[in-house]
């Protein structure tokens, strides 16, 4: 399965709504996540421009989607932003792609070769 990672922020009511009474998350997402095929991993929340990261396992993309668009549909996310994240091995299967690409054809940048 391929791995994925939400970065969401809360809107403000959802702030106060956590703030007089506080839940753990993680039990409403991860029944989410399985009855679309995927796996959570890890819940953390987070300072700086996102609130919290949600990183789970999809069978695909567009499970993820669903899955992201799910959990974002009753309002009380402002924003997301979710990446696909690779292990070391596919980044060093994807390299090894990239290389045999690079011996087989020819693409250069705009304006010439270099």
């Amino acid at each position: 399965m391929a791995l994925f990672m939400s970065q969401f922020s809360y809107d403000k009511e959802t702030w106060n709504q956590l703030t007089e009474n506080p839940e753990d998350r993680r039990d409403a997402i991860e029944p989410l996540l399985e009855s679309l095929g995927c796996r959570l991993v890890a819940v953390y929340y987070a300072f700086g421009d996102y609130d919290g990261v949600v990183i789970f396992e999809a069978p695909d993309g567009v499970t993820a989607a669903a899955a992201v668009i799910a959990a974002i549909k009753p309002g009380h996310v402002s924003s997301v932003k979710t990446t696909r994240l690779l292990t070391v091995d596919e980044m060093q299967d994807a390299l090894a792609k990239t290389r045999i690409v690079a011996e087989q054809t020819s693409y250069d940048r705009p304006g010439g070769s270099g």
